[in-house]
């Protein structure tokens, strides 16, 4: 059956933005948090600061009963981390998952944070996984196919000598935070879904130094790598404009949405 799947107008993409903005602050007061000693709960509390001080809404918390905030992953925690009281050490790697909710809209985004001094391998994969995203934003652009943002992802960190997870991946993001279509981080150039204006999609690669393979937590959320090794995760929330493709979930400078979009809001 084909997935349904709903392009975007302009005023849906600019609220859209309005809460990639307050994704964007959610991240960037977050991680100039992180030091050796500060609690994931921390955290966790200052996003939800962040949250009451634009009037937004957490679109993780109660989230298929999901209790926090934002998605806090230490070192071999992949994804869906909850913050609790562990206390972060230097030498700890952290990714930040944070998504809001603005007039029914959602954005996504995430980042990895080293905690003080770490190690050069670690310093590696994270920026192997920034610039995996940064690749996958620009290789969006009408025309193009899913599958190119897979393979752009899947060979600049296997070219590393890392690799990404195959068990999660990407996806598109509306007034739901998981809509069609499924994005992910490996694929072969010229296949998959062709991309077109008006859709939004949530990129994200995972990166670990060791396998791709996953185990869940009996807490039922957190993800963690199955050999023990570190992981690291970027996203970025992007609409498809005639022109490629702009960042939502950028800071409020960087990232201005001005390029009309073809056409109303219809299912694909």
């Amino acid at each position: 059956m084909k997935e349904l799947v709903r392009l975007k107008t302009e005023a849906e993409i600019a609220t859209m933005r309005r809460a990639g903005i307050v994704v964007a602050e959610m991240l960037e007061r977050c991680g100039a948090a992180v030091r050796p000693g500060i609690t994931t709960a921390d955290l966790d509390r200052i996003a939800q600061q962040v949250l009451r001080e634009r009037g937004a809404t957490s679109s993780f918390l109660g989230y298929f009963g999901y209790p926090a905030t934002i998605c806090t992953s230490v070192n071999d925690e992949i994804v869906h981390g909850i913050p609790g009281q562990r206390k972060l050490r230097e030498g700890d790697i952290i990714g930040i998952d944070a998504g809001a909710i603005v007039d029914g809209w959602h954005a996504d985004a995430a980042v990895t944070v080293p905690v003080g001094r770490v190690s050069a391998e670690a310093r590696r994969l994270i920026a192997t996984a920034e610039e995996a995203l940064r690749l996958a934003i620009a290789s969006v652009r009408p025309g193009a196919r899913l599958g190119d943002v897979g393979a752009t992802v899947q060979g600049l960190v296997e070219r590393e000598g890392f690799s990404v997870v195959r068990n999660y991946v990407g996806h598109g993001i509306g007034q739901a935070m998981h809509e069609p279509p499924q994005v992910p981080n490996y694929g072969t150039s010229g296949q998959g879904r062709l991309i077109t204006a008006g859709l939004c999609l949530a990129i994200e690669p995972m990166v670990n130094i060791g396998g791709p393979e996953t185990r869940l937590l009996d807490d039922g959320w957190t993800v963690k790598t199955a050999d023990g090794s570190i992981s690291a995760h970027f996203e970025h929330s992007v609409a498809v404009t005639p022109a490629g493709a702009v960042v939502l979930t950028a800071a409020a400078e960087k990232a201005p949405v001005s390029r009309r979009l073809v056409g109303a809001a219809k299912h694909v």
